[in-house]
């Protein structure tokens, strides 16, 4: 185990998460809903498959050797995150890159820790490895809530920033600077999206069979987690695909 790398590539996975909408800020010509898509294409299709490929043993085989109840579950779990993944886009679409990146991403990580254990409570046979009462009383479930906690305190500076924001700016000089500021609507999506992005690590932990058949076919542990991966992305893919074709349809910009 090397935990320096384990941060280098959490802080590569931040950046990356950080900084994947500021492209979208050059767009002039499409719709929202296109360049979406086809920037889910590239990001829930094309580069896991390729990068999962390269790095796995065997891939079309470890995913064809599964239990039709584990793809299914992470599958499924994995499109309910694709919503939120949607509604986070939302969110940014309302409150702004900056505003949007703290708010969104602070829900994320507070319900993504917090909602799995607190489930597990009261739904014994999901896949999740511990309650909240048993995290609770570990040191390392200590830091881990102490660390939400903070990031929940960061979220509500956020939200009163924006709260401030919104009411001394002109309506016009909020059009100026985002096309659609509308911070209640941007929080209400925001605390959506970070509810239904806890289901990632639900897709994580129901996905745990396809790691290990990938570990199984010689696939190095710090790669086995890939393919279910695919799986996971998939169901995300689903969800934002439909969405993206609805607003097409609806207006007119297919």
């Amino acid at each position: 185990m090397n935990p320096f790398l384990g941060v280098f590539f959490h802080w590569l996975g931040g950046l990356a998460a950080g900084s994947f909408y500021v492209p979208f800020k050059g767009v002039r010509h499409w719709a929202w809903e296109t360049y979406w898509l086809v920037g889910g294409v590239f990001s829930w299709l094309v580069c896991p498959w390729v990068l999962a490929t390269a790095l796995t043993r065997d891939l079309p085989g470890v995913l064809a050797r599964q239990d039709p109840a584990t793809l299914g579950w992470t599958y499924g779990f994995g499109a309910l995150w694709g919503l939120g993944g949607l509604s986070f886009g939302l969110a940014l679409r309302y409150l702004g890159l900056s505003l949007g990146m703290g708010v969104a991403l602070g829900y994320c990580a507070a319900f993504g820790t917090l909602l799995p254990p607190l489930l597990k409570s009261f739904l014994p046979a999901i896949p999740v490895a511990e309650t909240l009462p048993e995290i609770a009383v570990s040191r390392p479930g200590q830091v881990t809530l102490a660390g939400v906690a903070v990031c929940l305190a960061g979220i509500a500076v956020a939200a009163l920033a924006g709260l401030t924001k919104e009411r001394e700016m002109p309506a016009a000089q909020k059009r100026q600077a985002i096309a659609e500021f509308n911070f209640g609507k941007g929080l209400l999506v925001a605390t959506f999206s970070g509810i239904l992005s806890a289901c990632f690590s639900f897709a994580l932990t129901a996905g745990n069979p396809i790691g290990e058949t990938a570990r199984a076919t010689g696939t190095p542990a710090l790669w086995s987690g890939l393919p279910k991966l695919v799986v996971v992305l998939w169901g995300g893919f689903t969800t934002n695909f439909l969405w993206c074709l609805f607003l097409h349809a609806r207006h007119g910009t297919a």
